[in-house]
């Protein structure tokens, strides 16, 4: 830290601390991302830290928060980053529409940036204005890519499976929780944007949380009147609720409304940087030997669960409703106060006693597989273990493949039975919801 000189503090966090600072040889102004080592470390962040610095360092565009360098102490991470001083987006926007040619400008600006971080595999899955910047040239800059995630994030049905973002801003597919594709999801993120840019306010907005769901899960949102008939068109087909036949973002780049007063110019060598050597991600978490042999181990560890899963994986917030017309779910949910290590430890002894075979896939991910084929191929069972709090989890068994008839008759007569031990109350049992 000897080249920078801190200056004011610009925001807080839960982990991190960002300031503005200054280099020393150069003189240009930057910001610094201090982030609490032990904080990280203690919640099990490591690996969306990494993401971040993994991501920030692939994705070199102009209308991006650049990342300059990754610096490490004993207790504390330090991205230095590009000084992006115009404030967020959102600020401008809380004071009214803004006028079409500068909302343009902005979606044209959104728009590059985030077509370029899909041709690197980065999907942002968290845009909103709160993380869209202004330089002091009134260009836009996407931040904040703490929720983002790679192509190789995807499961073997090539889907993406976290719940997360900004309620009003996140595709119906995300809160579905079946598996989206990154990209359409983010388009239409970018959709709910150029709406409130437009207009001033959200398309989907309800003081009741399960209203606002059903109205994004139909699309329901009415154009104001000043939106011209080409900015109406557009919206109807970026805020499609069916992803597969929702527009993409090279069709909205064709667009005629998009193209209006836009630059010519090439983004391929817009970024006139070298590029970044390669960093050792392990050694900036300098890891423990303890944290070492369990990584190599491979122990499992259950997922942290955000705010955003609570709501969509709660009794009271289930939203299978507002996108399925029969209950055709083949799920069930339980809460524990058993620590990961002992629900695990149960899934593997029934696992052992019922002939299926386990496999650990990812983080907080156990697949358990029969070992012959059923009349629908093998079946296979996912239980998903988030943690809500160290001493409190939630685990999802749901079916993958297989017949759900064979399903059903091994859950209800074998598994769910078996598992009586860990669970402190099933999802959706009527005394549950009474205890709730």
């Amino acid at each position: 830290m000897q080249q920078y000189e801190l200056g004011k503090l610009l925001g807080q966090g839960t982990f991190a601390k960002v300031y503005h600072a200054r280099n020393l040889k150069s003189g240009q102004s930057v910001a610094i991302k201090v982030i609490d080592k032990e904080k990280v470390l203690k919640v099990g962040m490591i690996d969306q830290i990494k993401r971040e610095i993994s991501v920030m360092r692939l994705v070199r565009h102009p209308n991006v928060v650049q990342l300059y360098e990754v610096m490490a102490s004993k207790t504390k991470i330090y991205f230095v980053m590009e000084y992006v001083k115009g404030g967020e987006l959102f600020t401008k926007v809380s004071k009214g529409k803004l006028k079409e040619d500068l909302a343009r400008k902005y979606f044209q600006q959104l728009i590059s940036a985030v077509d370029f971080c899909h041709s690197r595999g980065v999907y942002h899955r968290d845009l909103k204005p709160e993380n869209l910047l202004l330089d002091e040239n009134e260009n836009l800059k996407v931040s904040d890519f703490g929720l983002s995630a790679l192509a190789e994030s995807k499961r073997q049905d090539g889907l993406l499976h976290t719940t997360c973002g900004t309620p009003a801003y996140v595709a119906p597919e995300v809160i579905n929780r079946k598996g989206y594709d990154g990209a359409k999801a983010d388009t239409w993120s970018c959709g709910v944007i150029l709406f409130v840019l437009l207009a001033g306010y959200l398309p989907f907005h309800d003081s009741n949380l399960m209203e606002m769901y059903r109205k994004i899960g139909k699309a329901e949102f009415k154009c104001p009147n000043w939106f011209p008939p080409e900015v109406r068109r557009l919206m109807s087909k970026i805020l499609d609720p069916n992803p597969s036949t929702r527009i993409s973002i090279a069709k909205i780049k064709e667009n005629s409304w998009f193209k209006k007063g836009l630059e010519a110019k090439s983004t391929k060598n817009e970024m006139e940087t070298k590029e970044l050597a390669p960093l050792d991600t392990d050694a900036v978490f300098a890891l423990s030997d303890t944290d070492n042999a369990e990584r190599k181990t491979g122990s499992l560890r259950p997922l942290n669960l955000n705010a955003f899963d609570i709501i969509s994986l709660s009794a009271g917030f289930d939203l299978s409703g507002l996108f399925e017309e029969t209950d055709c779910r083949k799920e069930a949910r339980f809460t524990s106060k058993q620590p990961a290590s002992t629900i695990i430890s149960k899934l593997e002894d029934i696992a052992k006693r019922l002939k299926l075979k386990v496999k650990k896939k990812e983080e907080g991910l156990l697949k358990l597989e029969g070992s012959k084929e059923g009349r629908k191929g093998v079946l296979s069972i996912d239980a998903e273990i988030f943690e809500v709090t160290p001493s409190f989890h939630l685990v999802e068994m749901k079916k993958s493949s297989g017949d759900t008839l064979e399903y059903q008759k091994l859950w209800k007569q074998e598994m769910r039975p078996a598992l009586k031990d860990v669970v402190w109350a099933w999802q959706g049992d009527k005394q549950h919801q009474q205890q709730s």
